[in-house]
């Protein structure tokens, strides 16, 4: 045990890892999730499930347990290489990071602590001071920092709380030993930065106070008093109150020690329990003894029509039953009903409330807080009208909004009264009206999620589905009349954008119209510049609506909020916010939180932090397209728009990179690229391919807008550079239309170079398609034109694919010259396609039957691949060399080579590779006997084929599963899979392959015997 080495993880901070002394790194996102959760339980087992939830949160992909294991397997292989091969175990639900010999700086920290604490228990402060200072010196930052996982984001502020608790106990411990001057600066930096913690801000008053800085101390208190009331609506505490007093008047108590704890006092001030008693005694006799007063019933009439909401309406039902009957139940349980405008969040809140007012026989008490509007409706007003309501004569109810509300909460202390609060527009609007006894309870609906709200549970609505749509509209304007134009009325709730507001628009107006049909008000809603003024019927508007949200924001959020209007992406990411306003991500990030706070944008998908996406609702994004017409120049809002094309060049560009590796040098034009930052590029790409997947519709969209605005070097530029996905994911329908497009453009503009760039693509794609005679066509275009122009590197890629076109049609010796030539110019300039190069130069040699010349081709292209960097080359050489090495007769070696390429496409998120790698397996294994693995791999192969549409290695997978059935006596099923397979090569355009299939369908047959006679296979 003592010959172990050293290992120690620091988490207080940025993820480290040091073995024997020496940094190690981990590299990738993944891998340190996984290491930094082992850290945190160390010792203890940690199960693939909590990991993958680590990794990915809730939405799983299907590859998360294997990709755990693959980050598992990197960890192991790292720690090995230092010497500790014992780091990490397996166990039989997880796995656990070894203790001995085992270092964690959280371990040491909670020691320390716990020892601080138990010296200042036996009385020994300066011990207790010391040990405190020791722990808090081990932190080098946020906890984790840098980190993009739930689960430990969860950990790190929890562990920030709790350095917080740890700091202020430190620092009473040396007001306790008089060192007040030493703490005061540390003290105003604290306060800085959290600035509602009342313990810091009454240690920082007493600190000053006994350092002779009476007037500093007091002036402490009112910049406190007033952050609290700008903040939360709310007095500073009993007990920071009482302070600032004893300061004011140099009371003698102060040289005693401060209060351990800073707890808010429950209880009503003296001069509030008169103001109660006087209040109560005049109730009791009275005009409005509480006897006598009739239980506030405030609620707004409910809606006839309600339509749908069924799931929320049941959430809100149960929850509230459940605290209802709770005995334990402590806190007012409050229900917080949060969407866009005109959503319906108002009419399921009083809905709600109607249904569930026979709960509450003491009253429901309702207001509306306008808290998006300039009338917005303050605490105290709506305090004066909740208490008159209660009972409480004009002349007694008191002037300070703490006090309303202290004597607000008294009077519904043992009452059972649902409150409900519509409209809210931040926290500070609804802490004041919340009650104090469990016995009531609250809804309030808000356009912002109100998170400061303590214990509030949140019910998000969003447009209603399209049966609840109609099912609207019938019962607003008729059902036998909207059921009459099925079509039209399907049609007229899409142009609603399934908003309950605007269909009730829609339909009080074919009710105002009985002469008109729903296909007419459908065709007047169809005209987008026309649509916002259709939608208006009596007092009720969308545009009008709209209008007060946008008008309560701020002047950047506005022009944000125009400028995505300029974006014609389906959704956008929130860097994209950067890049329209040339601002940085944190203050576009501000921003964007502003127009998502207002519900005028909506987070799109479940994915979080820098991979979050979003998107405008239909009506909203008319209206602002209407307001970047008025207020934004044509000039403003293109060069808004190139700078996110741009910003899409450069992270395409960088994920290629990453990818391929800086090796592969594409030909690239001259438009401007708006870069972001390294650290945020970084976060935005760890996972390349999943990146490109994210932004795969706005980048098809840009290419599109590009060419719109005249932007013609970063349309064919980020078209072609996208083709890193669309030949991966086999997106062929975006390869196609992206490339048209940009090619149109560059003809248009006379860009040659754009022209021969894109039609060098073309004929990629037409190889992918197998229509070789138009991948030819483009490619002797291309040629030509890089030939004219000089580039000899796009003529050297050119060449390449036409060397592949010869070697499908059998011309050999032609092939191998093409390659020649396009290997003489590549090898310098671009190794990453110079060893794609090599890999068909070897499927040559494989094709003559030269296996081992085709390994000594192999070996060079890994080896530039590997000095590359290009993990994806990389993988497809060893595809190569394990083919190369079924056809020398060693499935060993085979398997152990294309286990190694699986490894790498399941890193680099390759389903197609995958699905080679699988093939590749499941050969090797049926070559060795192995016919279990060999079905098990093939028919994964087979599942991975049918969602990537690659149908050469589909075809390969076929043709595997009939070798596989002869093996083991099927020669029926052999036919089948034999048939399949013959017919995907015929489709492809691949005789060499559609030879061998024959041959073995042959066999197939005369094993099968009778099954011959059952019906010819045309051959």
């Amino acid at each position: 045990m003592a010959d172990l080495i050293p290992l120690e993880f620091r988490v207080l901070g940025p993820l480290e890892t040091v073995v024997d002394g020496r940094r190690m790194d981990v590299a990738g996102n993944r891998q340190q999730i996984v290491l930094a959760s082992l850290v945190l339980d160390a010792g203890k087992v940690v199960s693939v499930g909590r990991l993958m939830t680590a990794i990915y949160g809730e939405q799983r992909p299907a590859s998360a347990r294997a990709q755990v294991q693959i980050c598992v397997s990197g960890l192991r292989r790292l720690f090995t290489a230092y010497g500790r091969a014992d780091a990490i175990a397996t166990r039989n639900q997880g796995y656990v990071l070894a203790q001995a010999g085992v270092a964690v700086d959280l371990q040491r920290y909670e020691r320390l602590i716990a020892e601080a604490r138990a010296g200042s228990n036996a009385g020994r402060k300066e011990e207790s001071v010391e040990r405190y200072r020791e722990a808090l010196a081990l932190w080098r930052g946020p906890a984790l920092e840098g980190l993009d996982s739930g689960p430990l984001r969860t950990a790190a502020n929890h562990f920030a709380e709790r350095r917080l608790t740890v700091n202020e106990d430190c620092i009473e411990y040396e007001l306790e030993l008089g060192r007040h001057r030493e703490v005061i600066a540390e003290l105003v930096g604290l306060v800085a930065a959290h600035p509602l913690r009342e313990r810091l801000r009454g240690q920082l008053m007493l600190a000053l106070y006994r350092s002779g800085r009476q007037a500093e101390a007091l002036e402490a208190y009112r910049a406190a008093r007033r952050t609290l009331i700008d903040e939360l609506g709310l007095e500073p505490s009993e007990w920071l109150q009482h302070l600032e007093r004893s300061i004011l008047t140099s009371e003698s108590g102060l040289a005693l020690p401060l209060p351990r704890e800073t707890v808010v006092s429950a209880a009503p001030a003296p001069e509030t329990e008169a103001v109660v008693g006087e209040v109560l005694a005049v109730s009791d006799s009275g005009p409005h003894a509480r006897s006598q007063v009739s239980p506030p019933r405030m609620l707004p009439t409910d809606i006839a029509d309600f339509t749908g909401r069924e799931q929320q309406i049941e959430v809100i039902d149960r929850e509230l039953a459940r605290a209802a009957e709770n005995p334990r139940q402590l806190a007012v349980p409050i229900m917080v009903v949060t969407g866009k405008l005109g959503v319906g969040k108002t009419t399921l809140g009083v809905h709600v409330a109607h249904r569930l007012a026979s709960r509450y026989p003491d009253g429901q008490l309702f207001a509306d807080l306008h808290g998006w509007k300039a009338d917005y409706v303050g605490p105290m007003r709506i305090l004066e009208r909740f208490l008159r309501t209660l009972g409480v004569p004009g002349t007694s109810i008191p002037d300070g909004l703490e006090e309303r509300a202290e004597m607000y909460r008294g009077l519904l202390s043992d009452r059972r009264v649902l409150v409900v609060l519509d409209n809210a527009g931040a926290e500070e609007h609804v802490l004041p009206l919340l009650p104090g006894s469990p016995r009531t309870a609250v809804i309030v609906t808000s356009r912002g999620r109100l998170g400061g709200l303590p214990g509030a549970m949140h019910v998000d609505i969003d447009v209603l589905e399209p049966r609840q749509c109609i099912e609207l509209l019938s019962r607003i304007a008729g059902e036998s009349r909207i059921r009459a134009e099925t079509d039209a009325s399907a049609e007229l709730t899409e142009l609603c954008g399934r908003l309950p507001l605007a269909l009730r628009i829609a339909g009080a107006r074919l009710a105002a119209r009985p002469h008109w049909s729903v296909e007419q008000l459908a065709d007047r809603l169809a005209s987008e510049s026309r649509r916002l003024d259709e939608l208006k019927h009596g007092a009720m508007g969308i545009r009008v609506n709209i209008a007060i949200t946008y008008g309560n924001i701020s002047d950047d959020a506005r022009r944000l909020f125009r400028l995505l209007a300029a974006l014609d992406f389906p959704v956008f990411s929130g860097w994209m916010c950067a890049a329209l306003l040339d601002r940085s991500l944190r203050d576009a990030h501000d921003l964007l939180d502003e127009l998502a706070d207002a519900q005028l944008v909506e987070i799109a998908g479940d994915e979080q932090g820098p991979r979050s996406q979003y998107r405008f609702h239909e009506l909203i994004r008319v209206f602002a397209r209407e307001r970047l017409a008025v207020e934004e120049s044509p000039q403003e809002r293109n060069a808004a728009r190139e700078r996110v094309i741009g910003g899409l060049l450069f992270l395409a560009e960088q994920a290629h990179k990453l990818l391929y590796g800086d090796g592969n040098r594409q030909v690239h034009g001259s438009g401007q690229r708006w870069k972001l930052p390294s650290r945020a590029t970084a976060r935005r790409l760890a996972e390349p391919l999943a990146w490109f997947e994210r932004e795969r519709q706005s980048i098809v969209a840009a290419v599109s807008q590009a060419a719109t605005i005249g932007a013609v070097q970063l349309c064919w530029d980020l078209a072609v550079t996208a083709v890193t996905l669309f030949e991966s994911r086999a997106y062929l329908d975006d390869w196609r239309s992206t490339h048209r497009i940009a090619l149109d453009a560059a003809r248009q503009a006379g860009d040659e170079l754009g022209q021969a760039v894109v039609l060098s693509s073309m004929g990629a794609l037409g190889i992918v398609e197998r229509r070789f005679a138009f991948a030819r066509q483009q490619l002797d275009q291309a040629g030509d034109l890089f030939r004219a122009f000089g580039e000899e590197h796009g003529l050297a890629t050119v060449n390449r694919n036409i060397a592949y076109l010869e070697q499908m049609d059998g011309d050999l010796p032609e092939a191998v010259r093409r390659y020649q030539m396009a290997l003489d110019v590549l090898r310098d300039i671009d190794p990453v396609d110079a060893a794609y190069v090599l890999q068909n130069m070897a499927q040559i040699a494989l094709e003559r039957g030269d296996p081992d010349g085709a390994k000594l081709i192999l070996a060079q292209a890994l080896e530039m691949s590997r000095k590359a960097g290009s993990r994806r080359t990389e993988a497809q050489a060893l595809h190569r060399l394990g083919n190369a090495h079924l056809q020398a007769g060693q499935p060993a070696e085979a398997a152990a080579v294309f286990g190694e390429a699986l490894v790498a496409v399941r890193d680099l998120g390759d389903p197609i590779g995958e699905a080679y790698m699988m093939h590749g397996l499941g050969m090797a294994s049926l070559r060795v006997g192995d016919y279990v693995r060999a079905k098990e791999a093939l028919t994964d192969a087979r599942v991975l084929t049918e969602t990537n549409g690659d149908r050469l290695v589909a075809a390969r997978v076929e043709h595997g599963l009939g070798e596989l059935a002869l093996a083991t006596h099927a020669p029926r099923e052999a036919v089948a899979h034999l048939y399949r397979a013959l017919t995907m090569f015929r489709s492809i355009q691949a005789p060499a392959h559609e030879e061998r299939v024959l041959s073995m369908l042959t066999q197939a047959y005369e094993a099968a015997g009778d099954l011959a006679q059952s019906g010819p296979v045309q051959v």
